[in-house]
Parts: structure tokens; C-alpha cells; sequence
């Protein structure tokens, strides 16, 4: 019997010469943001000691400032997934519930399951593809405890309107439920809305520097909540020695000029993103649904052409040197149907994509037809 093939595994074998358009990463950031900050701090052999338990104080006054939420309080974390570990066992028991989406980022609902609760899901994929504050609404229990409004979402490049941010917030204010608001993507998302500003003692607002500011392999991130929150949440840290002390001497550099150059990321993501659904949508049987896409990444669907999400992401991989990712682990429901293209990338990516997708797609069809 066949191996199994290891997408990850082959791409970071052959990292050089493989177009990363998988995990929404983001390869835009010019590297001097953060390269004479990092080149110092190792010719001071500061990885060799603990950084600061609490946090880097300007790091921590930086993220304060970024998310424009003076009077919550930010905590550090390796990355925001371990903050979404740690709120859900923090605050979940067994038979509780919360309400969510599918498609989603399912290692939340993971989570969730290893608390002994449940995720009560709306599907979500047909237009507008997110939630509104009814099918919230109609969900809810007396055994739910977490609202999760993940904006942008991923895996689909959906955002929020102000309005329905606000009315989200507001029942989780009214029914005494905590909000987790994931805005992992919020700068590539216009006229963003942050939960906080509404409900700012019920919601937990989770970030992140690895897309944003392009250091996903540092490691960093965290939530901003009330103090209360912050207390309840904390009880569950295991980074009581401080994370990594070389991500916050990234994240801080970062941080301190993100004016200077996000604006430029964020137009060329933008294009990036109208050339990646231009491309989808010449291949018959394949659409672009969302439109726009509020984050660095969107989803084509292929359900129509009868081939697997699997099956794209290989022949795409092997064949081409383009990664992106099968839409399975992103959906129970949906997930045969798509795969999940990113698009953060320098547009020569993009050009290798424009080139291999609609070949690939001919290649896979020609076996289906045969059939």
C-alpha cells in the first residue's frame, strides 16, 4: 500500500523552490524591519537568558497601542492558537457549549472538545459567508458560555460589517456569555471592527504577529481582555518563564514602524487576492464565492469538477512547486468542496500559481473524463 504523501513534509524539504500559498503566511514585510533588531539581540547572545516573564514592557504598550484598546490588558503567548488553548480551558467544563462556525478554524473546536464541551455550528458556507447576529441568537442555551467570532475567518476571507460586530457583541453582553474575537487578520480587512469596543468586559480579543507582521515562525501572540478575564485566563499560562525573548525583539521592531510599510502590504495582498480569484474562475467548474476577501486568503471551490481538494494540493506541490491547502481540515461539511489559496506573497508567487493551477486542474480532469 501506497504512503501517504506529507505535504508538509515535502515542502519544507524543498522550501526553496516551492511558492508558499498554504497557511496564509506572509512574505511581504520587508525583511529590514526586523533584521537589525534580531542581529543585534544574537550578538548579544540574549537567547542564552529568560526574557522578561511578563512580557517586554514597549512590546506589551506596542500591541496596547496597535489594537486601540487603552483600558484592556495584553498577555503574551506563544502565538494565538496557544491563546485560544488557553481561554477555552480556562473558561469551558464538560457539557458546556459554544457557539461557532463551519467552515471555521477547526483546532479551536478542537479545543473546545478537550474542555468536554461542544461547538453548536452554523454552516456558513453559502453567501455572505459568516455569521449574523440571528443565527447566533437561535443557538444559544443554557449551557453556552462562548460566543467565537473569528474576523477576517479563516479559511474563507470573510469579514464582519461594523453593525453586525456590534450585535454580536451586544447578545453576548445581554445573555453574560464571554465573546473570543479572533482578529488574527484584521489589518488586511477595511473599516475592521474590533468586538471589544462593544462588550469590552465579556469579549477576549486574540491577535497575533504572525501574519501582520509576518513572523509566523517566531511564535508570538496573545489576547487583550478586562483584568477579571486576564486573572481567570492566566491560571492556565505555561510560559511562566516569558516566550520566546528573540519573537519579541521581532515583534516590538515590527510593531514600532507597521505604519511605515503595512499599507503597502496590505495593496499588494489586495491584487494579489483579485489575480488568485481571476485565475479560479477561468478553469471551468471552479468559483471564487467570497468576494472580497477581507484577509490575505481565500477558497476556490472545485466541487463542480468531481476532483479532490486532496488530489489539487498534490499535483500543485509535486508538479509545480505551488503549495496550497486541501480545504478538509477546515470544514467536516464542506471541506471536499475547496481548497484554500493565500496570497501574501511577492507577485512572482502569484504569476507561478497563474501558470500551474489552470494546469494542473487540465491534468487532474483528464483521468475524470476518462472515466
Amino acid at each position: 500500500m501506497a504512503a501517504t504523501f506529507d505535504a508538509f513534509r515535502y515542502a519544507h524539504a524543498h522550501r526553496k523552490e516551492v511558492a508558499w500559498l498554504s497557511q496564509n503566511t506572509n512574505h511581504l514585510v520587508p525583511p529590514e524591519v526586523v533584521r537589525g533588531a534580531l542581529d543585534e539581540a544574537i550578538a548579544e547572545r540574549r537567547y542564552e537568558g529568560y526574557p522578561p516573564a511578563t512580557g517586554d514592557p514597549e512590546l506589551l504598550e506596542l500591541v496596547r497601542e496597535d489594537l486601540g484598546l487603552p483600558d484592556a490588558v495584553p498577555f503574551l503567548t506563544s502565538g494565538g492558537t496557544e491563546a485560544l488553548y488557553m481561554t477555552t480551558r480556562a473558561l469551558l467544563a464538560p457539557g458546556d457549549e459554544v457557539v461557532a462556525s463551519d467552515p471555521s478554524y477547526l483546532i479551536i473546536h478542537r479545543f473546545i472538545e478537550l474542555c468536554g464541551a461542544k461547538t453548536v455550528c452554523a454552516d456558513i458556507y453559502r453567501p455572505p459567508f459568516r455569521l449574523s447576529a440571528e443565527e447566533v441568537a437561535e443557538r444559544i442555551s443554557p449551557r453556552t458560555k462562548i460566543l467565537l467570532l473569528i474576523d477576517p475567518l479563516n479559511p474563507l476571507g470573510s469579514g464582519y460589517p461594523r453593525e453586525v460586530v456590534r450585535a454580536i457583541a451586544e447578545l453576548a453582553h445581554d445573555r453574560h456569555l464571554t465573546l473570543i474575537n479572533d482578529v488574527t487578520y484584521r489589518d488586511f480587512s477595511e473599516g475592521h471592527a474590533l468586538a471589544a469596543e462593544f462588550a469590552p468586559e465579556e469579549t477576549v480579543t486574540v491577535w497575533s504577529v504572525s501574519k501582520n507582521c509576518g513572523l509566523a515562525g517566531l511564535r508570538l501572540g496573545g489576547f487583550s481582555a478586562s483584568p477579571e478575564l486576564v486573572r481567570r485566563i492566566a491560571r492556565y499560562n505555561t510560559n511562566d518563564l516569558g516566550v520566546n525573548i528573540l519573537a519579541q525583539v521581532a515583534a516590538r521592531a515590527a510593531l514600532r514602524t507597521k505604519r511605515s510599510w503595512i499599507g503597502d502590504v496590505v495593496r499588494t495582498t489586495r491584487e494579489n487576492g483579485r489575480r488568485v480569484r481571476e485565475v479560479g474562475r477561468s478553469v471551468p467548474g471552479v468559483t471564487a464565492p467570497v468576494e472580497p476577501s477581507r484577509a490575505n486568503m481565500t477558497i476556490l471551490d472545485i466541487g463542480a469538477t468531481g476532483l479532490s481538494p486532496e488530489g489539487v494540493q498534490e499535483e500543485l506541490l509535486r508538479r509545480h512547486g505551488v503549495f496550497v491547502r486541501s480545504g478538509n481540515y477546515l470544514s467536516p461539511a464542506h471541506g471536499s468542496q475547496f481548497v484554500r489559496v493565500s496570497f501574501s506573497n511577492p507577485p512572482a508567487d502569484i504569476d507561478r500559481f497563474a501558470r500551474a493551477f489552470p494546469e494542473a486542474m487540465r491534468a487532474l480532469a483528464r483521468p475524470v473524463a476518462a472515466r
